[in-house]
């Protein structure tokens, strides 16, 4: 293989340098199969229990509302103890509550609420299980892998993504309910073993102070650092602008004539064009400036939804989804990056907690957004409208904080 292509594809170096990271991502790989395998197995239950969109509905605000409370103090939680360990009681916390709703999902006696409940633990622990293995990365590679290991992580969770909701459709129709739930609960014991082999990992520095003090540190750090700040507004601007998921239905009903195989080639394309920018993301994380990257991605992003908002053949329409998957990817790999590389270890846990909520609330908040739009207007319009919002939100981020259109400060890695 020439060196020109070894720099473009993938940077596999934390494979080959890490077995404990390497063990790690397998681990994460499989969960969060088991996570999307489940997302559909309880909308489909939700759904056949209630044939009501409210209580579908309801299924997204119960995974939401833990993730923002629990996420507000577990930070600081996490900044305080061993980090590993958190990981590991999480997990068990996890695959407990998918073993409960598998056993119900085979007796079939549990009313939805109590379905909703168990999805709302579930998400509770993993509030608290995601700020700690944000830590992870930048404590397992050096620094100039940090951003390889966040590709391979963006892909592994990318392209399950793409497989998991028709694994989990496919295993619901062969068995039932209840299976899709066992298997999820299953894969967290991958997750745990891929965690168990992890040293001690507890914050470096000064420990986190206790309760809304801890939380409050965190807050105040985010407010006055401005290239982090600026990476998690970047985030912002894209999803709560430019979320186009909510319009699909819509999009697909105005522009492609309603068309259920089209409807479902949508998110298969955006999950696509994040597989493939992903392994092609060598020359990107080699760079060693995450700050242009993420900001260009993100504006990428908007200007595809914008476009596809605009188009009337199907396949023009797919290409654009995939260009903003691509986009995506490449600017959630670079966010990450300035997040974990900028940010000191003892305050790591609280600004992962952050990232968490923001990614997170953001899109539920961007849906919401595009669909109200789209109620005024059309869903071409919504579209459109969201994603020059989008650039422009932006572009203003940039030009506020030249520290990332300079790069953000990273230093640009070794090659192998």
């Amino acid at each position: 293989m020439s060196p020109a292509l070894t720099r473009t594809l993938i940077d596999v170096r934390p494979l080959r340098t890490s077995p404990v990271f390497r063990r790690l991502l397998i681990g994460r790989t499989v969960s969060v199969l088991g996570s999307f395998m489940t997302s559909v197995t309880v909308m489909y239950q939700v759904w056949d229990m209630t044939h009501s969109t409210v209580w579908t509905g309801a299924v997204g605000l119960a995974s939401a509302v833990p993730t923002v409370v629990v996420g507000l103090f577990a930070g600081s939680w996490v900044d305080r103890g061993d980090r590993r360990r958190i990981f590991l009681f999480n997990t068990v916390g996890q695959a407990v509550s998918s073993l409960l709703l598998a056993v119900q999902g085979f007796t079939g006696h549990v009313p939805v609420v109590g379905v909703l409940a168990l999805i709302a633990a579930q998400s509770g622990f993993s509030a608290v299980g995601g700020p700690a293995s944000g830590v992870f990365i930048p404590r397992l590679l050096p620094k100039d892998q940090v951003a390889a290991g966040l590709a391979l992580n963006t892909m592994s969770f990318t392209t399950m993504m793409l497989v998991g909701p028709a694994l989990g459709g496919l295993l619901i129709g062969w068995i039932g309910i209840g299976a899709g739930y066992l298997v999820d609960a299953l894969t967290f014991l991958v997750a745990f073993y891929g965690a168990f082999g992890l040293p001690a990992l507890p914050p470096e520095g000064e420990p986190s102070r206790g309760g809304l003090h801890g939380v409050l540190d965190g807050l105040r750090f985010l407010a006055g650092h401005r290239v982090v700040r600026g990476a998690l507004l970047t985030d912002l601007a894209a999803t709560v602008l430019s979320m186009p998921v909510s319009l699909f239905p819509l999009i697909n009903s105005e522009r492609f004539g309603g068309d259920p195989r089209t409807l479902g080639l949508f998110l298969s394309a955006v999950s696509v064009g994040g597989i493939t920018a992903s392994v092609f993301s060598g020359t990107v994380t080699r760079l060693g400036r995450p700050g242009p990257v993420m900001l260009l991605g993100a504006s990428i992003w908007g200007v595809a939804l914008a476009a596809f908002g605009l188009m009337t053949n199907p396949w023009a329409g797919l290409g654009c989804l995939a260009l903003a998957g691509a986009a995506d990817a490449c600017s959630v790999v670079s966010r990450s990056t300035i997040i974990q590389t900028h940010t000191p270890d003892a305050l790591l846990g609280r600004v992962s907690a952050a990232e968490q909520i923001v990614g997170q609330a953001g899109p539920n908040l961007g849906n919401l957004r595009s669909g109200l739009v789209a109620g005024w207007t059309s869903g071409a319009t919504s579209l459109f409208i969201g994603g020059l919002l989008c650039v422009l939100a932006v572009a203003g981020v940039g030009a506020s904080t030249p520290e990332l259109r300079a790069g953000a400060g990273v230093t640009p890695p070794v090659e192998p």
